[in-house]
């Protein structure tokens, strides 16, 4: 694990809040360079799909093929079980994420998807990765959102 890479996420994040969607930030990362970035596009492409992590995801199998078994991910929040899913599908080897999410999170904290035995693919996960600072930005944005309305 290195944080230069959650660091690069939770610029990401930023971005996309930017744009206003929650502020989510993933890169995927192999031989220790970044070779896809996303973020939140939900609001931007109007697709429940767009999370930033699916969106790396499609980056990196546009450049690697599907199959990224010697990739890791790094993102600012606890993927939700659709993206974990699609963890398991591309064959990740490494999930880092920042903040834990007690509403949707299914990499440990509702479900642990990649590390259920009952699935073909496992990958290694982490939590918690300068987790105060991912929470810090998803906690800023709803308090604005909220103040907004």
């Amino acid at each position: 694990m290195e944080e230069k890479f959650m660091r690069r996420a939770i610029e990401l994040a930023k971005e996309a809040e930017s744009h206003d969607e929650v502020p989510i930030g993933a890169v995927i990362v192999l031989n220790g360079e970044i070779v896809a970035e996303g973020n939140n596009r939900k609001e931007r492409d109007n697709c429940a799909l767009s999370h930033a992590e699916t969106v790396a995801i499609a980056a990196a199998a546009k450049k690697l093929g599907w199959y990224l078994s010697d990739c890791e991910m790094y993102v600012t929040l606890e993927p939700c079980a659709m993206c974990a899913g699609a963890l398991i599908n591309s064959r990740l080897k490494n999930l880092y994420f920042g903040a834990y999410d007690k509403k949707a999170g299914c990499c440990g904290t509702l479900y642990n998807l990649p590390e259920d035995k009952r699935f073909n693919h496992r990958l290694h996960v982490e939590g918690g990765i300068l987790q105060e600072e991912c929470a810090a930005l998803l906690s800023e944005y709803f308090k604005k959102k909220r103040n907004r309305l």
